[in-house]
């Protein structure tokens, strides 16, 4: 969710609506999937992977889920504040989550009306950033990230009856989490684990000693020869809202078993955690954020360690990168988001495209680019 003020790009204005439900146009909507009659072209000139989703309304960081054989889609909901970008995400300013859904990739998308809103959120006071969500026993879970009162990230949970809400916010943030990026992934047995982190303006960095230190910087440790930040893993307990037990790192370890160092800016932790399951190994994908890769790395239980295999996808248009994988009808799929069609990188499109297993497991890297 963090945007170096140096690297800002041109603006290409674009509209957004306030509109709280929106039912795209069915033909729209497949072109989103396919591209089919599409020729819109980035600044460079070139063709895009895929369309966005949604064509009135900024959503980024898309947390996919198949629930009852429907996709809905959790993301963060963009929006202008008017807000100058700085390295701390200051002009990331969302206050809503709205969830979307449709029947098979490449369907008529619905973008259901305000899940939940900041103001019902008692602890929160700004920044509703990227959310997951979780089913259990009749129940949705809606996980956020939001600061409190003092500043400082914490992750808070929801709960809803229906996939997309409205959710009903806990009165207190979940203990023992912090920082950002929240994602849930759920095994075989039923058990589900808690990821999250991001550093820069995701203040984990701050967290390295296990107690928040507001003065230990706003980007990384500064400790290249030494192993990088990593995100965090827990158990979730029975009812979903707490911890079962304290916070873990997720080591991303290298070809030769040694955690990826610090300074290893194309391979090491930035944010956006998300964990899936195939073939009986658990994937970790995540954000390199300075280098704008999706990377994945490969570990053979929840916790990890996490064997760095390579890249889901290449630098996207924008600054920021974040996505999430599922299976539908026995197909792979990514959700991630880019800037087509607003050029600002505080104005984020989400996007969905096929994924490829190579027989060995690992995952062919897209392009976000056709050409």
């Amino acid at each position: 969710m963090k945007f170096p003020a140096a690297a800002a790009a041109l603006a290409l204005l674009a509209g957004c609506s306030a509109d709280n439900a929106v039912q795209n146009d069915a033909a729209a909507n497949a072109a989103a999937a396919g591209n089919a009659g599409e020729e819109a072209r980035s600044p460079e000139g070139k063709r895009y992977l895929a369309q966005p989703l949604v064509k009135d309304l900024y959503f980024a960081d898309p947390s996919a889920h198949v629930f009852d054989g429907k996709i809905y889609v959790y993301p963060s909901h963009d929006v202008d504040a008017g807000i100058p970008d700085d390295d701390l995400g200051s002009q990331y300013a969302m206050h809503d989550y709205q969830v979307l859904s449709m029947d098979r990739p490449g369907g008529p998308v619905t973008v259901h009306p305000v899940a939940l809103d900041l103001k019902q959120i008692p602890w929160a006071s700004e920044k509703a950033w990227a959310p997951d969500a979780a089913y259990k026993n009749g129940t949705y879970y809606l996980y956020f990230p939001a600061k409190d009162k003092q500043g400082v990230f914490c992750i808070g949970v929801a709960t809803s009856s229906s996939p997309v809400g409205p959710f009903k916010a806990e009165p207190q943030p979940i203990k023992g989490a912090y920082s950002m990026d929240p994602a849930v992934f759920t095994d075989d047995d039923g058990q589900s684990y808690l990821y999250l982190g991001g550093i820069w303006g995701g203040q984990l960095q701050r967290w390295a000693t296990g107690k928040y230190d507001p003065n230990a910087g706003d980007t990384d440790l500064k400790q290249d020869d030494k192993p990088a930040l990593s995100g965090k893993v827990a158990r979730l307990g029975p009812d979903m809202k707490q911890l079962a037990e304290p916070l873990r790192d997720a080591t991303i370890v290298d070809e030769n078993g040694k955690p990826v160092l610090g300074g290893d800016h194309d391979r090491r932790f930035f944010e956006g955690s998300w964990v899936f399951k195939r073939g009986g190994k658990y994937y970790y994908m995540y954000s390199t954020g300075d280098t704008h890769y999706l990377a994945y790395a490969v570990g053979n239980t929840p916790y990890g360690p996490f064997k760095y295999t390579g890249r889901i996808l290449e630098p996207v248009q924008g600054w920021t990168s974040h996505g999430s994988v599922f299976e539908f009808g026995g197909k792979w799929y990514l959700a991630y988001h880019d800037t087509q069609l607003s050029n600002k990188n505080h104005l984020r499109s989400a996007k969905i495209t096929e994924l490829t297993f190579r027989p060995d497991g690992t995952i062919e890297t897209l392009n976000p680019f056709r050409d």
